[in-house]
């Protein structure tokens, strides 16, 4: 149907993206709204319908009602069909159904393949999007296995497999449903080595990029790595390791959080949260529970998210690291930014400030308006559903199910925007290459 659609309309790139992610939307909206999709037979309330399925598409995991207990099996699978088609993108789902009918696969469809899995060019990118199709079947069955025979010890072994595999899934496409009830998520295991592991192990798998996991399987055989892949690694390293420590720090004598627990469970609680905190969603302490420093630098993390042509959102490493690279060059007085003995191009640093101030600029402009709309909620809550919201992470304080019709059609519009808006810009002006035929004299002009 979005091919049809595509080729009828002559539609660029980033518009059939958009358009595509909003007709997926529409879908899981109309079926969630249906009365087997819910336990009380009436199915769910249109704009409620709307927010679910915008969240589940757009992997972010904020909910206005409990997923575990409002909806049915039917409307779970829903819900987890539309974590699936926004994790991986719906055009790596269309290419592998055009790979099993023997189908060519069109120049137009290889462009907008490459814009969705954010690609730096088009050649090898049916060849990468059938290793994220094998990829990501492999990591969901191990992880959803693992989970599996941990739940056994707590649920029926039919409803262990349900909800490991569920977990596995939507943690592996950092999305954060999850179904144990009265929006606990996994809180319960807080302290428990296996699942806080395993699914800490899924959220940094599907948030470092499908092509730095293909560079790092193909290591043995090629002995190389891209730049890309050294910053994404390097830079993900040093957020998790950080965010673990000073989360640690600010929370250890919280006694609503890590001070009940032994070291190895603060340690672990601690680790979750950072990881987590890079657009995943689920969470094992009390998120409402935790001092104000621990929630703004949490709110730090959930900005920068994950890295490039993932399953998570956010200004990603990459754009975060290119940033600071030009401000150490700066202090330095340096005219280059020098990542692993190799320079990035102007550029690329245009683009980071670019992707990042449109970012800025979304979270301050939903804020200010979220704030007249939820007169009720604290700032800080305000600015932490929003920017949730924006980095598709799915973290709340408890402002979501609290939300105003209004307040709703906002966060709605931010993770829309969080999920397709930046990258699509982004794109489209890497392509905007005009020829310029004159440049203006240089002009000079006060900074700081």
């Amino acid at each position: 149907m979005i091919r049809k659609i595509v080729e009828k309309l002559h539609l660029d790139p980033p518009k059939t993206l958009v358009i595509g992610f909003a007709l997926i939307i529409l879908i899981g909206t109309t079926l969630l709204t249906l009365p087997s999709a819910t336990e009380d037979g009436l199915g769910l309330p249109w704009l409620d319908a709307l927010f679910t399925a915008t969240s589940a598409t757009c992997v972010t995991g904020l909910v206005v009602v409990d997923t575990g207990t409002t909806f049915t099996v039917f409307g779970q699978i829903v819900i987890l069909s539309l974590i699936q088609i926004g994790g991986l993108g719906f055009m790596t789902l269309a290419t592998f159904f055009a790979l099993i009918m023997r189908k060519k696969i069109s120049l137009r469809e290889r462009l907008i393949l490459q814009e969705s899995l954010n690609h730096i060019s088009m050649e090898g990118v049916v060849r990468l999007a059938k290793m994220i199709l094998i990829f990501t079947g492999l990591a969901e069955l191990i992880g959803g296995i693992l989970l599996s025979i941990r739940f056994a010890f707590d649920f029926p072994l039919g409803k262990a497999i349900y909800f490991g595999f569920f977990h596995a899934i939507s943690n592996f496409n950092n999305a954060g449903f999850d179904l144990m009830g009265n929006f606990s998520s996994l809180t319960a295991y807080v302290d428990d080595p296996l699942v806080t592991l395993v699914v800490c192990a899924l959220i940094i798998v599907g948030g470092i990029g499908f092509l730095v996991v293909s560079e790092v399987y193909d290591y043995r055989r090629t002995h190389r790595l891209s730049l890309h892949t050294k910053i994404v690694l390097a830079t993900t390293a040093i957020l998790v390791v950080a965010g673990t420590a000073l989360i640690f720090v600010l929370e250890y004598t919280n006694p609503k959080t890590l001070q009940p627990l032994s070291f190895m469970g603060k340690v672990l609680g601690s680790l979750y949260q950072s990881v987590t905190a890079r657009t995943a969603g689920s969470n094992t302490l009390g998120i409402g529970d935790m001092h104000q420093s621990s929630l703004f630098l949490i709110i730090l993390l959930m900005f920068i998210g994950a890295s490039p042509g993932s399953t998570g959102g956010g200004i990603k490493t990459t754009t975060f690291a290119t940033l600071i690279g030009a401000v150490i060059a700066q202090i330095k007085g340096k005219e280059d930014v020098i990542f692993f003995r190799q320079r990035i191009l102007p550029h690329m640093i245009y683009k980071s400030l670019t992707v990042t101030m449109i970012g800025l600029f979304i979270v301050m402009a939903m804020t200010m308006a979220l704030s007249i709309t939820e007169p009720g909620a604290t700032f800080q809550m305000v600015l932490f559903e929003v920017t949730s919201a924006f980095a598709t992470t799915g973290l709340s304080m408890g402002l979501t199910p609290m939300l105003s019709p209004i307040g709703k059609c906002l966060i709605v519009l931010t993770m829309f925007a969080g999920r397709v808006g930046p990258l699509t810009i982004a794109f489209a002006l890497a392509q905007r290459k005009q020829k310029e035929y004159f440049r203006y004299p240089k002009g000079k002009i006060t900074i700081g």
